[in-house]
């Protein structure tokens, strides 16, 4: 396949979409902080399928980061994407920097709904803030009719589809299921720091959310009950540093009390001085 188009101006970008919209192009978008693994470009084989034109945006999003956050640590690998992304058949690929996403003087911002407020919210709480801001000038520069969103990051899905709902935005949000390893590690570009015995640790979140999802299916009802199993079934598997480990409603993200619907369930946790996190959902 040929090598996809590298923009780095806003203008560059701006001109290519509306070509592509002048002659009645579908376009899509996949959002990514870079350092692409499988679950990346597993969202660009699905935008490929739902539109005529796929742009890939690489760009590590300073204002997600707090000031204790990885942002300098994150892994770079724009040489490595180009060519992954390539492979998979993407059109374009938009690769700002800093200085071209917050020029000087830039001053405004998006601030979240009351859904990211919760869990992520509280140990991150200017993270969701950096995506919002950063998704909507992505959304708008690209102009895409549908966005993918891989489901590990299921919260800030919840997030970007309120948003996009509360602001009238015509994108479509869509979800792509957690591509995992074949041990059953969801795939994220942090998974790249764990050393030693640690990758087999954090097996442990997948094995605890499918213990406790097998509870429900056995019929337990009791939020508190469900939640207990899946903090200790995080301990049992040797994963102590537990930011959350909840079962909660998939719109709101409000913790379920006694389970009567669609649910989800979500951890997050330090498996040695990596932070992880993962989901299961519950229909």
């Amino acid at each position: 396949m040929p090598a996809p188009v590298l923009i780095r101006d806003p203008g560059s970008l701006q001109r290519c979409v509306a070509a592509w919209r002048d002659a009645g192009d579908r376009i899509a978008v996949v959002p990514t902080m870079g350092a692409l693994h499988e679950g990346h470009l597993s969202l660009v084989d699905l935008a490929r399928e739902s539109a005529d034109r796929v742009i890939v945006t690489v760009f590590v999003n300073p204002t997600q980061f707090a000031p204790t956050d990885d942002l300098d640590r994150y892994p770079r690998d724009l040489e490595g994407d180009l060519k992954l992304i390539g492979q998979r058949g993407a059109d374009l690929v938009f690769a700002p920097d800093d200085r071209t996403i917050y020029p000087s003087g830039f001053g405004t911002h998006v601030d979240p709904p009351p859904v990211a407020s919760r869990l992520e919210g509280q140990f991150r709480p200017t993270h969701f803030r950096g995506v919002t801001t950063v998704v909507l000038k992505l959304l708008n520069l690209t102009q895409a009719q549908i966005a993918w969103f891989g489901q590990k990051d299921f919260q800030q899905l919840a997030v970007i589809r309120q948003m996009v709902r509360d602001l009238n935005h015509p994108c479509e949000i869509a979800m792509a299921p957690t591509v995992r390893s074949a041990e059953g590690l969801a795939l994220s570009s942090r998974n790249r720091y764990l050393t030693g015995d640690e990758p087999r640790q954090a097996l442990a979140l997948v094995t605890a959310l499918k213990k406790s999802a097998a509870l429900i299916d056995d019929g337990e009802r009791d939020g508190h009950v469900i939640m207990t199993e899946l903090n200790q079934a995080l301990i049992d598997g040797g994963v102590s540093s537990i930011d959350y480990a909840v079962i909660a409603d998939p719109e709101t993200l409000e913790t379920m009390h006694a389970i009567r619907r669609p649910a989800v369930l979500l951890v997050a946790a330090k498996v040695g001085s990596t932070r992880l996190i993962d989901n299961w959902l519950v229909e």
